[in-house]
């Protein structure tokens, strides 16, 4: 998926959940940030303090960056979830490894992590958590049936429009040459470029198995949309269990509207569409205007430092300390452990 779910998307779906303005707009702005949290390592202050982050993301179709795709402490944990083969804990696949490591929809890995965030709420840090669960979760959707580890799994062959977007005026084959022209290794949809993300998509492929997939992007974006509302819902009641409903049925008509309507290859072009929707075209919680600034002024990082700019040392201020920026990278932390050291190997997964 790209910034016009992660962002947008869970923007609205946060609000139909019931959170207030600013809490659905951190819960989203966390949620895109995953995607373009791209550095790691340490932050010096002028007064002696440090702050050690990490990275969410990679860019995944960059051959030059080979390190960096092997990187299974972003994949796994941020990006392409462990499925189980949507098997419970103390259950194995028939199979090999690679079938407990490929990702699946709603999985009962995903619930557990799910409900993990809802329990750890209360820390200073828990609506960016929220944020960071909420794009691996939604990603269980795009990303299934693909795995975050250099595997024949992840080929993408013949691949076919079977829909009539019109888009691709050679057909999704050519446009995968183009783009990749054999450069790219079979880690996660790198094989596969865009397509799981788009929205309006209706495609199918042969995968390293030789099995033909057919994927509806339009039913499983919906789908993810309904299953965060819920699991939002759920945090807000504090109770991960609660019986909630989910997006109201002419919320979700929009939603699918928006999803078949803005035909574009650019997530960023369908993301601007989606915020002029989102202003003009209201939702049940009515207009409202939001905005994602990534770098420069206004942005999480240099709200935080006083530059998005790299340096050696920034000036020290104590507002730092309960900055989004800072609530963000801790987010990514505790995320991260929780997935690795706890959540998979409860699933007997030890891959990262």
């Amino acid at each position: 998926m790209q910034i016009d779910f992660h962002h947008a998307t869970t923007y609205v779906v946060a609000r139909l959940a019931g959170f207030p303005q600013p809490q659905a707009a951190t819960v989203a702005h966390a949620s895109q940030y995953v995607d373009d949290a791209t550095c790691a390592g340490m932050i010096r202050f002028d007064n002696g303090a440090l702050y050690s982050r990490i990275c969410s993301a990679h860019k995944m179709v960059d051959p030059k960056n080979a390190d960096a795709l092997a990187n299974h402490l972003v994949w796994l944990p941020f990006h392409f979830l462990p499925g189980n083969d949507g098997l419970a804990e103390g259950l194995n696949p028939i199979g090999s490894f690679i079938d407990k490591l490929v990702c699946r929809p709603d999985s009962p890995v995903a619930r557990k992590m799910v409900r993990q965030a809802i329990i750890d709420q209360d820390r200073p840090y828990g609506l960016h958590r929220l944020g960071v669960v909420m794009h691996v979760y939604a990603d269980t959707w795009a990303h299934q049936g693909f795995a975050g580890v250099l595997h024949k799994v992840n080929e993408v062959e013949n691949a076919k429009e079977t829909g009539s977007s019109g888009v691709f005026t050679k057909g999704i084959s050519s446009f995968l040459n183009d783009i990749l022209d054999g450069a790219i290794p079979p880690l996660g949809h790198g094989r596969a470029h865009i397509l799981p993300d788009m929205p309006f998509l209706k495609w199918k492929y042969r995968n390293g198995r030789r099995e033909t997939v057919e994927r509806d992007n339009t039913d499983q974006f919906c789908q993810a949309a309904e299953w965060m509302c819920r699991a939002m819902r759920r945090y807000l009641a504090r109770d991960p269990f609660a019986d909630v409903p989910g997006i109201p049925s002419a919320d979700m008509n929009r939603i699918q509207d928006l999803f078949t309507r803005l035909i574009d290859k650019e997530g960023e072009r369908r993301h601007a569409a989606w915020i002029r929707a989102i202003e003009e075209e209201p939702f049940s919680f009515g207009p409202e205007r939001i905005s994602y600034v990534v770098k420069g002024p206004g942005s999480w990082k240099a709200q935080a430092l006083g530059s998005d700019a790299d340096k050696m040392r920034y000036r020290w201020d104590a507002a730092f300390m309960t900055s989004d920026w800072k609530n963000f990278h801790d987010a990514l932390q505790a995320h991260r452990f929780s997935v690795i050291y706890d959540l998979l190997p409860g699933f007997g997964i030890c891959a990262a």
